[in-house]
């Protein structure tokens, strides 16, 4: 066999990138990303919202506040044990906020004079609008 009839190997430099791989890696994030995110949004306390005839809100840079049957407090997704131990940060939200809406979510066997109390708190922090949350009567 002579010299120039020999196997000649292919000496080019790679210079593209597979990006198949990488894609396949960003649709499996965004699969496990759109799977968990319901999650992520469950409220720290369970309540059952009293019935009423109401019309959905604007979705706003609004605070939530939430009062559990049993007393419980919750600011957003935190729960707190004492209104005294939520006050701190709910002004400082308020004082954050440009709309200052607090929305109460408050079971419907709560007490109502907690509710009031929640209310009162509410306006003395900096509060400017109060809404009192309801789920839909069907």
């Amino acid at each position: 066999m002579a010299r120039g009839d020999s196997f000649q190997e292919d000496d080019d430099i790679v210079s593209g990138i597979n990006v198949t791989p990488l894609v396949d890696v960003c649709l499996v994030l965004v699969i496990i990303f759109m799977v968990t995110a319901p999650l992520m949004s469950e409220p720290v306390i369970k309540v059952e919202l009293p019935k009423a005839h109401t019309k959905e809100g604007e979705e706003k840079d609004k605070i939530t506040i939430t009062l559990g049957k049993d007393g419980r407090l919750a600011l957003d997704y935190k729960e707190y044990a004492t209104y005294d131990a939520l006050e701190p940060d709910l002004k400082m939200k308020l004082a954050l906020s440009d709309s200052k809406i607090v929305i109460l979510k408050a079971d419907e066997n709560a007490l109502h004079g907690r509710l009031v109390e929640l209310m009162a708190k509410s306006k003395e922090a900096g509060a400017q609008s109060l809404t009192i949350a309801t789920e839909r009567k069907k």
